[in-house]
């Protein structure tokens, strides 16, 4: 709990200021959002919840790719979920979409949303960013549905980057308090067994950014929304 307070408190004194100017100028780096959200695919009529849905930029999005759909968002920082909640208004969202403040390591959803678990559920370039991520992983995978997924999309591993590129990058992100986590493939692979469900994964943009998928329950590659290969070349197989 200790964790959970002195975090929040980071991530508000953080983006206190950024927040009117976020996702002016995330666009340029947050890379695979967008394609993140397109493979979501939820049921007709289904649940989508976002760990860390920061200024609701991407739960805006996502609302008018799948508009049957019901959405739910967390977050950690009052300041962002206070924008979220500008977003969402002036996006006529509200009918279909609530926010809460959460800790995502301890959220109840059925306490806090009285739904107890989704269809979809998403992590968008948070994971880098919550100390305790792998904690947050494994709990949003135990509140998904039957056949549900868990999809995250964050910073790679940088690998194919040039040198010089890939050294500013990590210098600027040690900044803001981000960290890649190289290891987010096999701790999503660990958490897919664990749920007797599959793990499947991509490396866009040379390594820039990964996304990985879980999807809870007995699952065949077939279906799955992922390529079945690893490369930035088979992205448009994700996006289709």
């Amino acid at each position: 709990m200790a964790a959970g307070v002195e975090h929040a408190v980071l991530m508000d004194r953080v983006y206190r200021r950024q927040r009117h100017f976020y996702d002016l100028t995330r666009k340029f780096y947050l890379l695979g959002r967008d394609p993140m959200l397109s493979g979501l695919k939820p049921p007709a009529g289904g649940t989508v919840l976002e760990i860390g849905c920061g200024t609701g930029r991407n739960l805006v999005r996502a609302a008018s790719l799948y508009p049957d759909a019901s959405f739910f968002g967390v977050d950690i920082s009052r300041e962002m979920l206070s924008t979220a909640g500008v977003a969402i208004e002036r996006a006529g969202l509200r009918a279909r979409t609530r926010l809460a403040l959460a800790d995502a390591a301890e959220f109840d959803p059925a306490r806090v949303f009285g739904q107890a678990a989704f269809d979809r559920i998403f992590i968008s370039y948070a994971v880098s960013m919550i100390p305790q991520w792998r904690s947050v992983i494994a709990n949003a995978a135990t509140l998904l549905a039957p056949q549900g997924e868990l999809h995250v999309v964050d910073f790679g591993d940088l690998a194919q980057l040039p040198v010089w590129s890939k050294t500013a990058l990590q210098a600027w992100l040690r900044l803001y308090h981000v960290t890649p986590r190289a290891d987010l493939f096999r701790v999503s692979a660990d958490v897919a067994r664990r749920c007797n469900g599959a793990a499947r994964e991509a490396r866009l943009h040379r390594g820039y950014a990964w996304i990985s998928v879980i999807r809870k329950g007995e699952a065949t590659p077939e279906s799955l929304h992922m390529p079945q290969s690893r490369t930035a070349t088979t992205l448009h197989a994700y996006v289709s």
